[in-house]
C-alpha cells in the first residue's frame, strides 16, 4: 500500500462554446476544449498549456507546450492520480466524484492507493502506441455494444465506458457530460 496522496478537488463548468472552465480548490484554473475523441487542449491561469490524451489502461498523457510529458491514471470514483501517486485530483462535479467522497467517508470504499494504480513514470513511444490501440479497441467494442473493455472511468467506478455519463460523448461534436480525462 502507498501513502495517501495530497488531494486537490476541482469543479467543472460547461461554457456556452462547449469548452470547460475547471476551477481547482487551490486557486488554479484551466480552460479545456475537446479536440477529437481522445485529446483535450488546455491552458491555465499560470501561463501553462498543453494537451491531455486518454490512452488505454486508464492512463492519461499530459504533454505541456514546452515538451514536458507526465502521466496520470484514472482510478475511478472521480479520482485521478498524478506525480507517481503524490497528487490525486478529485472531481467534485461528477456523480462518481461525489460518490467516492461519500463512500470513502463512510469507510465503504478503500481510498488508499496501491502500486498497481500508480501512473507510469514514463512510457516509450511504442508503449504509448500500444495503449492508444487498446483505447481505440475498447472504444470500438463499447460503441458496438461490447460492454466493459477497461477503457477508463472518470466518473463512476466500474463501467469502463468514457462515453456514457462520465466523460465526453463520442460523437466528436464537442459534447460534454462532466469529466474529461481527470
Amino acid at each position: 500500500m502507498i501513502n495517501r496522496p495530497r488531494e486537490t478537488e476541482y469543479r467543472d463548468e460547461l461554457l456556452a462554446d462547449h469548452s470547460v472552465h475547471r476551477r481547482y480548490r487551490d486557486g488554479r484554473e484551466e480552460w479545456r476544449r475537446r479536440e477529437g475523441g481522445t485529446h483535450v487542449r488546455w491552458h491555465d491561469n499560470q501561463g501553462a498549456s498543453g494537451t491531455d490524451e486518454l490512452l488505454g489502461g486508464r492512463v492519461i498523457k499530459r504533454q505541456y507546450s514546452d515538451g514536458r510529458v507526465t502521466y496520470g491514471r484514472d482510478i475511478g470514483y472521480g479520482r485521478t492520480l498524478w506525480d507517481r501517486g503524490e497528487t490525486m485530483l478529485v472531481n467534485k462535479t461528477s456523480f462518481g466524484g461525489r460518490m467516492g467522497v461519500l463512500l470513502g467517508g463512510l469507510g465503504l470504499v478503500s481510498l488508499a492507493i496501491t502500486a498497481t494504480q500508480l501512473p507510469p513514470e514514463m512510457l516509450t513511444p511504442e508503449e504509448e502506441e500500444e495503449l492508444r490501440q487498446q483505447q481505440q479497441a475498447a472504444a470500438q467494442n463499447s460503441s458496438s455494444g461490447g460492454g466493459d473493455m477497461g477503457g477508463g472511468d472518470a466518473g463512476g467506478g466500474d463501467s469502463g465506458d468514457w462515453d456514457s455519463g462520465d466523460g465526453w460523448n463520442s460523437d466528436d461534436d464537442g459534447g460534454w457530460s462532466d469529466d474529461d480525462f481527470g
